[in-house]
């Protein structure tokens, strides 16, 4: 064999390896179909999970500040020195308890005035009253002018017209002599004191002590405007009150009440809505200014099919699934997501009892054969 034969066979040689070396390398970057996938694939090892049929609650949380359903700011109705202070700062109150006494000494005395006034006036009522009696009979009989018995008619209404305005002006001594002591309006807790015994009050003057009501108790929080419907009564029964739970506030772990407010507007510049809860609270574990957890529950979604959020496959706008059809094989179907509350979700696209994957979906393909993952035993576990 001459040279220029041997060069020619190498030549053919290095050209047939390169050709060779560029088709294996065209194969292994080539991503193979769908059918060739599934086709003589091994089975994909995952975790699997059964779609559910279920009623799911809709469940809204929202930060919240406890507030008195009612407090009262104390004030005198008349300019008085305080005689005694009934309560302490910090006292639970009833309705109707002595909170403070003032000097009441002018007040009685004008009350004293006002009645020996009125007992004066009645007499004289009464004197007037039998002498119109004998102006009668004598006008019967002709012994006086009719101009004499009107005389005395006029004089006797004018007296009762005189008890009467001093019968309201004892009414109002009785009045005025009653603002010289303050009693609790609601029942609830007092605060601080701002007064003392001998202290000079004004009904102008800063409030004596607010009294709040702490059973029941309030608590304040907003929700979203796109909620709107479902809060005021969408998909419940009619005449059902809002349940609103508080998280950890009590030993047996909630604590439960109804919604008692819904304000009338939307704030437009944060486009949510002032709702207000309405709770027990004889143990006093909330406070007013706390800031609780609020969670309320706004109707309830029945016969939905749910699934675990883990299952979920996000790209772009589209969710989808890998489903396990009957030949063992992962197939994936778009759904549509209705409700997602913790580690669940309420999709549409998928039938009660079918399994759907949920580890390992990453490394499938559509057609791609499955094997669901056994449950390690406790010694290998160890």
């Amino acid at each position: 064999m001459n040279k220029k034969t041997l060069s020619l066979s190498i030549l053919a040689l290095v050209t047939l390896g390169g050709f060779a070396y560029w088709r294996a390398q065209h194969a292994a970057d080539t991503p193979p179909t769908a059918a060739a996938a599934g086709k003589g694939s091994p089975a994909q090892v995952v975790s699997l999970t059964t779609a559910q049929r279920r009623d799911m609650p809709v469940v809204i949380e929202a930060a919240g500040t406890v507030v008195p359903l009612n407090t009262v700011d104390v004030r005198p109705q008349v300019s008085s020195t305080v005689r005694e202070v009934a309560i302490k700062e910090g006292q639970p109150v009833q309705r109707g308890t002595l909170l403070f006494r003032f000097d009441d000494r002018p007040d009685r005395a004008n009350l004293e005035k006002a009645q020996a006034q009125l007992l004066r006036d009645r007499a004289t009522l009464a004197d007037l009253e039998r002498q119109w009696q004998r102006a009668q009979d004598l006008r019967a009989q002709n012994f006086i002018a009719q101009s004499a018995a009107d005389t005395v008619l006029s004089q006797l209404e004018a007296q009762r017209a005189l008890v009467r305005s001093d019968e309201a002006a004892l009414h109002a001594s009785q009045t005025a002599l009653s603002y010289n002591e303050i009693r609790s309006p609601l029942a609830g807790r007092a605060g601080a004191i701002a007064v003392y015994p001998g202290s000079l009050v004004q009904p102008s003057g800063a409030p004596l002590v607010t009294i709040s009501q702490i059973d029941p108790i309030g608590v304040s929080f907003t929700v979203p405007e796109n909620q709107l419907a479902a809060l005021i009564g969408g998909g419940r029964q009619e005449g059902a009150a809002l349940e609103v739970v508080i998280p950890g506030a009590a030993a047996s772990g909630v604590l439960k009440g109804e919604v008692s407010f819904i304000d009338n507007s939307v704030d437009a510049g944060t486009g949510t809505l002032r709702v207000k809860g309405r709770l027990p609270n004889a143990r006093q574990q909330l406070w007013p200014g706390q800031y609780v957890t609020v969670r309320m529950t706004l109707h309830t979604l029945k016969d939905v099919v749910v699934l675990p959020q883990a299952a979920i496959i996000l790209r772009g706008n589209e969710r989808s699934v890998y489903v396990v059809d009957a030949a063992g094989s992962a197939q994936l179907r778009a759904v549509q997501l209705r409700y997602a509350a913790g580690e669940n979700v309420v999709v549409d696209g998928v039938q009660p009892g079918e399994r759907v994957v949920l580890e390992g979906k990453q490394n499938l393909r559509p057609g791609t054969p499955v094997r669901e993952a056994q449950p390690a035993a406790s010694g290998a576990a160890r």
